[in-house]
């Protein structure tokens, strides 16, 4: 079976409404939006169902999977009415399986990610208290080749100091500063429009696995490793 591809013409029109962010543009132009939301939400459905085949999400259909155009603006000063990307997400299933799939397609700023994008204080204490106890575990994974290769390294905010209740020279202490645990594998316009690009952006999922699945561990145990749920 042939993989769908994203089509120039889909960025194209990103960098078009990029220029025209306005109501009657894109009323003007809202045929072409929705056949060029269609390829996207075609490519989004095929890689959910390619990801379901090795992951349990609750996320049903592509279309669902792929986030409105229309900005919220109500509470923002930048007051333009349009997302000028494309993007959506994929949530996983149950509590025992942590993390989250996004995609973000745009002219020049195309990425995959993944992670923990503001983790509530009782699963940052857990983490942290982890980190504290085992941090080799952790550095494993982020030093593991497919790691490296696609994502570099861990990325998110970090405290400027040590955290309440950690000695500021703890072993490890850079890992215990983060806040955030986030992924992020970039791809070039190229790629996105590759006929290979189904297969690029699954796999760059699937390198996320074993950063998931570690988490997931951590924050459905306590730190005597019994489960919590």
């Amino acid at each position: 079976m042939k993989h769908p591809i994203i089509p120039k013409s889909s960025l194209e029109f990103l960098s078009k409404l990029k220029e025209n962010n306005n109501k009657i543009w894109f009323e003007e132009n809202k045929s072409k939006y929705l056949v060029e939301l269609n390829d996207i939400e075609t490519f989004a459905g095929a890689l959910l169902q390619e990801l379901s085949k090795t992951d349990v999400l609750e996320t049903a259909t592509g279309k669902k999977s792929v986030y409105r155009i229309y900005r919220d603006i109500r509470f923002s000063k930048d007051k333009t009415p349009f997302k000028t990307f494309w993007g959506g997400s994929y949530t996983r299933a149950t509590a025992a399986r942590r993390g989250g799939y996004y995609f973000h397609l745009e002219k020049g700023n195309s990425f995959f990610a993944g992670g923990f994008w503001g983790p509530n204080a009782g699963d940052l204490k857990r983490i942290r208290a982890e980190f504290a106890h085992d941090p080799e575990t952790f550095e494993k994974i982020l030093n593991s080749k497919s790691f490296v290769n696609s994502f570099g390294t861990l990325q998110g905010e970090q405290l400027k100091t040590a955290p309440k209740g950690f000695d500021v020279n703890h072993p490890a202490i850079d890992l215990l500063r983060f806040k955030q645990f986030l992924v992020i594998k970039k791809f070039t316009d190229d790629e996105v429009l590759s006929p290979l690009f189904l297969e690029q952006a699954l796999n760059a999922f699937k390198d996320m696995r074993p950063f998931f699945d570690y988490m997931s561990e951590v924050l459905t145990t306590d730190i005597n490793g019994a489960s919590i749920l």
